[in-house]
């Protein structure tokens, strides 16, 4: 996809994103066989449900079928969100990613496996599990000392909610 392209429809889909109150994360015109597909993904603070995803599809439709963005031939437009392993390349990113696990490749070199518990303008604050038995550890980093940034997939976690709720049942159990 042409620059031009490229930046023609971020003009054209952005504003109609944002009136459904999500953020334009991406756009990617791909050639498949004689089709092309349009993807482009969306996110919130708060997240994207079903509902969401269906009407900004709705309305980024009938945008596209208004207008000569896409030129004559057929496309298909797929709209989504980011997906768990999401890339942190935006200030907003790293802000939703509070509380989860992050690699961060460092400007440095190497790798840093954290959470991240706090954001402001010039980096994050994280926790970084500890090792054999240790207790995790503080640390800060600056976003310049960021080389690139993926959230992790945890399977096996227990939310704060459930550690709350443990404590609670282990109370209840011992009165």
């Amino acid at each position: 996809m042409s620059t031009t392209q490229s930046e023609r429809l971020r003009e054209l889909l952005e504003p109609l994103v944002a009136s459904q109150g999500l953020d334009l994360e991406e756009i990617a015109v791909d050639s498949v066989g004689r089709k092309r597909v349009l993807r482009v993904v969306v996110d919130s603070d708060t997240g994207a449900d079903l509902d969401a995803i269906a009407d900004v599809s709705r309305a980024l439709s009938a945008k596209l079928d208004e207008t000569d963005a896409m030129g004559e031939g057929e496309y298909t437009l797929e709209v989504g969100t980011p997906g768990a392993e999401r890339e942190l390349t935006e200030h907003r990113h790293y802000v939703r990613a509070v509380d989860r696990l992050v690699r961060f490749r460092l400007t440095e070199g190497g790798d840093l496996v954290a959470r991240i518990l706090t954001v402001d303008d010039e980096g994050v604050d994280l926790e970084v599990p500890g090792v054999k038995g240790r207790k995790a550890t503080a640390r800060r980093l600056a976003f310049d000392a960021i080389a690139g940034a993926r959230v992790q997939v945890e399977f096996n976690r227990k939310d704060k909610q459930d550690k709350q709720d443990d404590s609670e049942m282990k109370e209840e159990e011992e009165a």
